[in-house]
């Protein structure tokens, strides 16, 4: 079983990506995608009228303020446009890709963060009516009905309030939530750098391996997005997942490559 995560950074081909999925499948690979949407909804949004709006936590992690109009323009790119478009393209390819969010089923729930505490101009303060969510469970049992019945599920990073209102969640985490959930041996964090690198940008600082007890210190080598998926590395190893791998999704085979080690290997 291996959990693909797909960013939609520049470069990174849907289409090159889709066929070393339709070729595992072929093989008899068990995979599940988690795609992301965050790049599609920032344009989205400026066309709307309504630009996105990021913030910094206090512990120095980057998100995307979701009040409810962003959350449904984000709902309407990620689970509208991009799920749909990658089905699609999986579907060409012969795999049989089923398209969802966490919000159906209850796929993937998450707590509501109703007030988060940001750094705004060197000062602490709180934000309210945010629609985002840190995921606490995953429903892994549908999941893999799915994957039973022969489907690619392909999930959308949307979940659901015990509440019942639908919140954003970081789709890198999510697709470390689902790993767990599901027994996944590998999570493969595709995205358009080579890996973690130990000074970004330079792509000769590489590193090609780091043990569990060494992520600390990578997510003070991890720039921007890197440092959520660092910490979704952690969250899946802590789930039982065996390796994971940052890996470049602008190859020719990315996900071959992943899996023969090219990128950053956890384990």
């Amino acid at each position: 079983m291996i959990v693909v995560k797909i960013g939609g950074a520049q470069g990174v081909s849907l289409d090159l990506i889709s066929q070393d999925i339709a070729s595992l499948t072929q093989q008899g690979q068990k995979v599940v995608v988690v795609h992301g949407g965050s790049a599609e909804t920032n344009e989205i949004s400026e066309k709307l009228g309504h630009p996105a709006r990021f913030v910094t936590s206090v512990s120095g992690f980057s998100s995307r303020y979701t009040d409810r109009q962003t959350l449904e323009i984000f709902a309407m790119v990620a689970n509208g446009r991009i799920n749909t478009l990658l089905v699609e393209c999986l579907q060409k390819k012969g795999v049989n890709a089923f398209g969802l969010c966490g919000v159906d089923g209850r796929v993937m729930e998450a707590h509501r963060k109703e007030a988060i505490r940001i750094v705004e101009n060197g000062k602490q303060r709180m934000l309210r009516d945010d629609y985002t969510g840190k995921i606490v469970s995953v429903n892994g049992v549908l999941l893999k009905m799915l994957i039973e019945a022969g489907l690619t599920p392909v999930v959308a990073p949307l979940a659901v309030s015990p509440e019942g209102d639908a919140v954003n969640v970081d789709a890198d985490r999510a697709a470390a939530m689902v790993a767990g959930a599901i027994g996944a041996e590998q999570l493969i964090l595709l995205t358009n750098v080579p890996g973690l690198m130990r000074d970004f940008p330079d792509e000769g600082t590489l590193i090609p391996h780091i043990p569990r007890g060494g992520l600390e210190q990578a997510l003070s080598f991890a720039e921007g997005r890197m440092k959520k998926k660092v910490l979704g590395a952690s969250e899946a190893l802590d789930q039982g997942v065996t390796k994971v791998i940052f890996a470049d999704g602008r190859t020719a085979h990315p996900l071959f490559d992943a899996i023969a080690g090219k990128g950053t290997v956890i384990s």
